[in-house]
């Protein structure tokens, strides 16, 4: 087990980079292909999936689907509203924060709730 987490973790490195290279380069069509791209959860569903099965996999994608739509969504409507008038830091620092409230909140009650189990 413990190779592979190693080749996981650095592809997940290699991703990011590659991510942010291309952005400096200006290849925008490339990087925002790249961030798109669900690496963290792809990579985290090979274990999943292999360590619980599918119907695990399947509950756990139904959580992330939901928790995107109350969490993912109002955080990047935030940085959206505020990047153009604060700094970068700030902008990301404040949809970081709501982020973190909304999903802390959303699986507190998914997990009382019994919710993707």
């Amino acid at each position: 087990m413990m190779p592979s987490v190693f080749i996981y973790f650095l592809a997940g490195g290699v991703v990011t980079t590659a991510i942010v290279l291309l952005e400096e380069s200006g290849s925008r069509l490339l990087s925002g292909l790249a961030t798109l791209m669900p690496v963290f959860t792809l990579i985290a569903y090979f274990f999943i999936g292999e360590s619980r099965g599918g119907m695990a996999l399947g509950d756990h994608a139904k959580l992330v689907l939901v928790g995107t739509l109350v969490a993912w969504i109002p955080y990047m409507l935030v940085i959206i509203w505020l990047a153009p008038h604060v700094s970068t830091y700030e902008a990301v620092g404040a949809g970081l924060a709501v982020f973190l409230v909304l999903a802390v909140v959303f699986l507190l009650l998914t997990q009382y709730y019994g919710w993707f189990q």
